[in-house]
């Protein structure tokens, strides 16, 4: 549980591209670009291995069981999924589904590994426990962007649904995309 946690501290460090991004897009896209493309640097010279001293040390202690081996694309994904989704929807919806990215799986993953004791054949794998803390904390992510209550338990809904799919790490780019067109959607609606 504790490279978990170190884990989702990392990934909750993606909650500053709405900032970012507020101050300037380009950069913030071109930063995470870089990012992205560092870190596919890093993990190649993993496996030819080479160790760059600070940065592959962090990585191997957050890596799953199931990363071991090969290539870790969980941080790819998170990158992506910032970027695409702050290039695609309006600033609003965005900085919600980032955050939902930032906070909302990070709480699914969390209650799930500590909590989880429901898990159905259907989610294969995902606990209820999980999928229910990704909406309270996506519900209440939308709600700190948006300030409607509507728009953040449809928001939140959409987002458990995507949550509880079977993508692994491709959840990263699935859950903000999604939740950022429900957002959009249910803006338009409300």
């Amino acid at each position: 549980m504790e490279a978990e946690l170190k884990r989702k501290g990392i990934h909750i460090l993606i909650a500053l591209v709405p900032f970012l991004a507020a101050w300037n897009l380009s950069h913030t896209a071109l930063l995470l670009m870089g990012g992205v493309f560092f870190y596919a640097c890093v993990e190649f010279l993993r496996f030819l291995g080479f160790s760059p001293p600070f940065v592959s040390s962090i990585a191997k202690s957050v890596l799953r069981e199931r990363e071991k081996g090969r290539f870790a694309l969980g941080p790819v994904t998170l990158g992506f999924g910032a970027l695409f989704t702050i290039l695609l929807f309006p600033p609003q919806a965005a900085a919600a589904a980032v955050y939902i990215l930032a906070f909302g799986d990070s709480a699914a993953t969390l209650a799930g590994k500590s909590l989880g004791r429901l898990r159905p054949a259907f989610m294969r794998g995902k606990s209820v426990e999980g999928s229910l803390a990704c909406f309270a904390v996506s519900a209440a992510a939308c709600f700190f962007v948006f300030g409607d209550w509507r728009i953040a338990v449809a928001t939140g809904l959409v987002s458990m649904a995507v949550e509880a799919l079977p993508a692994k790490e491709f959840d990263n780019i699935l859950l903000p995309l999604a939740a950022a067109l429900a957002a959009t959607l249910a803006a338009r609606v409300f």
